[in-house]
């Protein structure tokens, strides 16, 4: 049972991304990825209560798969140097009473915050406003910048009301064109909506020639779900070049899934991490960048 076990979870963490999607089951399996990796100590501890090799070095397969795919993240350092913009973005949770402070302490030393699930005039936004003098908010979605704003418009990303936005920041280093978007939930059995929204968003980013881009925002779609390559190349992601362990954002208690990202083109990552926000069901993704 032990070498059925472990040899069938090691085929499933080394070839996920050729399993079918199973009605939308798989990609949200694919969110869960690293948890996987739970069930090793259990299976090397069974393994050695047998006492036979074979067992053993069976169970120590997906030990050895789950740390080539996973090692590097929990190696990894930031590189940092000089950054030029610091950025954050959270979902402040339509129902926390408690956002505006939530934001206050994500947004201090930032130049850049984008915040999704806003109430329009809600504790978020005035403190946000508050703290930076320039700013775009469209429906529940929202950008608050240190430095001028000088475009800025709604973006249609095939859902029935809008949730993304695109904006144009004059920086000291030059313009640095920023989308915000807050893409469809995913769930066990309902991805259709998710990869829908997400198809669009990859249409918006191909036909924009922007050659500094960022892209912040609630995408509901983990670093390690097989449909962020949609996006994940072309742009690259914050936290995986520049930050340390797995950057987990959702459920702000005991996080255990990233569905919030800092991705860019024409930037360098120097640092990345996760902050904890009050009463927010998702702790708030950062990360400076070098123009």
């Amino acid at each position: 049972m032990i070498i059925v076990v472990a040899g069938a979870l090691a085929l499933v963490l080394a070839g996920h991304r050729l399993l079918p999607e199973l009605g939308g089951f798989t990609p949200v399996l694919e969110s869960l990825l690293p948890w996987l990796g739970a069930a090793v100590p259990l299976l090397v501890v069974g393994a050695l209560l047998t006492r036979s090799w074979k067992v053993i070095v069976t169970a120590l397969l997906p030990a050895l798969v789950w740390g080539v795919m996973f090692g590097p993240a929990l190696l990894r350092t930031a590189p940092g140097g000089p950054s030029d913009l610091a950025v954050a973005t959270l979902n402040v949770g339509v129902t926390n009473a408690d956002s505006g402070r939530a934001v206050r302490a994500v947004a201090k030393g930032r130049d850049l915050f984008a915040a999704q699930e806003l109430t329009p005039g809600g504790p978020a936004a005035k403190e946000l406003s508050r703290r930076f003098p320039h700013r775009i908010q469209v429906s529940t979605i929202g950008l608050w910048s240190r430095f001028p704003i000088t475009e800025h418009r709604a973006v249609d990303i095939g859902l029935s009301w809008t949730r993304a936005l695109r904006a144009v920041v004059e920086t000291p280093k030059g313009e640095v064109t920023v989308y915000v978007m807050h893409l469809a939930s995913a769930r066990p059995g309902k991805t259709a909506q998710r990869d829908h929204t997400l198809a669009h968003a990859r249409q918006v980013i191909e036909r924009d020639a922007s050659e500094n881009l960022l892209v912040l925002g609630d995408l509901n779609t983990a670093t390690t779900d097989r449909k962020r390559s949609a996006l994940v190349p072309p742009l690259a992601d914050a936290h995986q070049e520049a930050g340390t362990g797995f950057g987990f954002t959702w459920p702000a208690s005991f996080p255990v899934t990233r569905p919030d990202h800092i991705l860019y083109r024409g930037l360098t990552a120097t640092s990345a991490g996760v902050e904890p926000a009050a009463g927010s069901d998702h702790r708030a993704a950062v990360a400076a960048l070098r123009l």
